[in-house]
């Protein structure tokens, strides 16, 4: 397949950096939960059991999430049919992610064990879904959720008419980048949540727990920077090639 000659001058190295920084978030937050935070169990220790929800979170609705945004201006030159089913392969993975981390979240909270029991196995619940990060959190990914359906009826299964995937591309475009950067804003919430309740006032005396929290917190920064400028930016733009055109004009894109 012969390539379009564009102008791409400056994205390879941006989109370095953004790699780099949304894959070094992931990996602090992995050090993160797994010493600084005690570790990883499941319902036997629900205590532990939270820690998958901000290691899943990033993992999934920021770094997947990100890259799934990317795609269309990495792989410039792919067959587009291929990009789609590879870009709602990556959204339905950061879609489980997110709904595990949920699932861990809510047990958390709903299995916290009684400091004082009266019996063996008694619980003391925590309430949920109290807080501007849970809100914002459980309004991202059920938007995230109609996002992926609205995006796979429009443009693979069954797939609409042409007029109708031209007029819907520019609100999925838009309503991709806000779900995304709602996820980033929503995981700088947590993370300063969930440092002050750990830490108290030995957040303010630099505990090591707290600067990987804030460095976190600095590199989702960056990726979600540099993912909306590579995404917002015409030069990096996908070229519209014959085979889009025929993509627009078969159903079946084939």
């Amino acid at each position: 397949m012969d390539e379009v000659e564009q102008d791409v001058s400056g994205f390879i190295p941006v989109y370095g950096i953004a790699q780099i920084s949304g894959f070094m978030a992931v990996v602090l937050v992995g050090i993160w939960t797994g010493h600084h935070l005690g570790g990883f169990a499941w319902q036997s220790d629900p205590k532990h059991e939270f820690n998958w929800h901000p290691l899943l979170m990033t993992l999934g609705m920021i770094y997947l999430y990100g890259n799934g945004i990317l795609m269309y201006r990495m792989f410039r030159n792919e067959r587009k049919r291929k990009l789609k089913l590879l870009h709602a392969g990556i959204m339905i993975s950061a879609f489980l992610c997110a709904v595990i981390a949920l699932k861990a979240v809510f047990d958390s909270h709903n299995l916290n064990p009684c400091k004082h029991p009266s019996k063996e196995g008694d619980t003391c619940p925590l309430p949920n879904l109290y807080s501007l990060h849970s809100w914002l959190g459980l309004l991202t990914v059920i938007l995230f959720l109609f996002q992926w359906l609205a995006g796979m009826v429009t443009f693979l299964f069954p797939g609409l008419a042409s007029h109708l995937r031209a007029s819907y591309m520019p609100l999925h475009t838009f309503f991709g980048l806000f779900i995304f950067i709602t996820a980033c804003v929503t995981a700088l919430l947590g993370i300063t949540e969930k440092t002050i309740f750990a830490l108290g006032s030995k957040y303010q005396e630099r505990d090591p727990s707290g600067v990987v929290a804030n460095w976190i917190g600095l590199l989702i920064v960056v990726f979600c920077v540099l993912v909306v400028y590579l995404i917002a930016n015409p030069r990096f733009k996908r070229l519209t090639r014959p085979e889009d055109e025929m993509l627009l004009t078969d159903r079946d894109g084939n």
